[in-house]
């Protein structure tokens, strides 16, 4: 603990929805004083429930910031004021890199300590458990600080931004392909063929293995000029099924930009080689 024996840790939550609220609750069973702000609902009961960020933060060894990515800022701004010297400051919010970065920016030029939290669960049922990544100036202190309390915190050997770009190139994968599979079972459905598909896509699933990321990244690129027509044709039966193609024309757009010609190719990207005559 970065507090002095004897001394109970001070936390600030700023957010008290239901990532916010999960985690303070958490925060407060550990034996943690809790001070919260959100300005659409009061805080829990043994949750110090104040009116500002600033009046939150008063005298806080640490704050959590868990409103929103485009609050951020805002709050940062509107709270550090009342941060004890040497209180640390996380940004918990799902934002880009960039936001990361300006925050540690403000925060170095308050000479406040800033650590970027990336938080790489839901937080429903895990609470403060919910696995996190820490970059930044303050990420060890914030580890430090919440980890005898029941945290579980990676610390990154990196700057703010390091934490959000690893969170989000994880969410590129993990939300484009449930956004996919969600739009293919609605087209599905509407065929009526959705039980067909959820049976193939968990066959897929399950078959997948250590091999498969180079199959499907070297077949996308190979049969790149193939792929693009297949897509269109693809969104133009979602079309007429009803169902707008969001995914299915972001797949044909990937698909003719990766065909031979096309600008900004990856280096060492395989050519797309002539459409085969069979398989996928």
């Amino acid at each position: 603990m970065t507090v002095p024996a004897g001394r109970t840790l001070v936390i600030a939550v700023l957010g008290l929805g239901e990532a916010g609220s999960a985690i303070a609750a958490d925060l407060l069973a550990a034996g943690a004083c809790v001070r919260g702000y959100d300005p659409a609902v009061t805080s829990p009961a043994g949750i110090t429930d104040t009116r500002s960020e600033a009046e939150a933060a008063q005298g806080a060894d640490l704050v959590l910031s868990v409103n929103s990515a485009k609050a951020a800022v805002d709050a940062f701004e509107a709270g550090r004021r009342g941060l004890r010297p040497e209180g640390l400051w996380a940004d918990l919010n799902t934002a880009s890199p960039g936001t990361k970065r300006r925050l540690a920016q403000i925060a170095e030029d308050s000479r406040i300590p800033f650590a970027d939290i990336a938080m790489m669960a839901p937080v429903p049922g895990r609470g403060l458990r919910v696995p996190m990544l820490a970059s930044g100036g303050g990420a060890e202190r914030y580890a430090e600080m919440l980890a005898p309390l029941g945290a579980d915190i990676e610390v990154l050997d990196g700057p703010a931004g390091l934490a959000a770009t690893k969170k989000l190139l994880r969410s590129v994968f993990y939300k484009g392909m449930a956004a996919a599979m969600v739009e293919a079972l609605e087209a599905a459905r509407a065929a009526g063929h959705e039980q067909w598909l959820r049976e193939h896509i968990a066959a897929e699933l399950t078959a997948a293995g250590a091999g498969t990321l180079e199959r499907v990244t070297d077949g996308t690129y190979r049969h790149a000029v193939r792929r693009t027509a297949e897509m269109e044709a693809a969104a133009a039966m979602l079309t007429e099924l009803g169902v707008s193609p969001l995914m299915a024309d972001a797949s044909r757009a990937l698909h003719e930009r990766l065909t031979p010609g096309a600008q900004d190719k990856p280096a060492g990207v395989k050519p797309a080689g002539p459409a085969p005559q069979r398989g996928a």
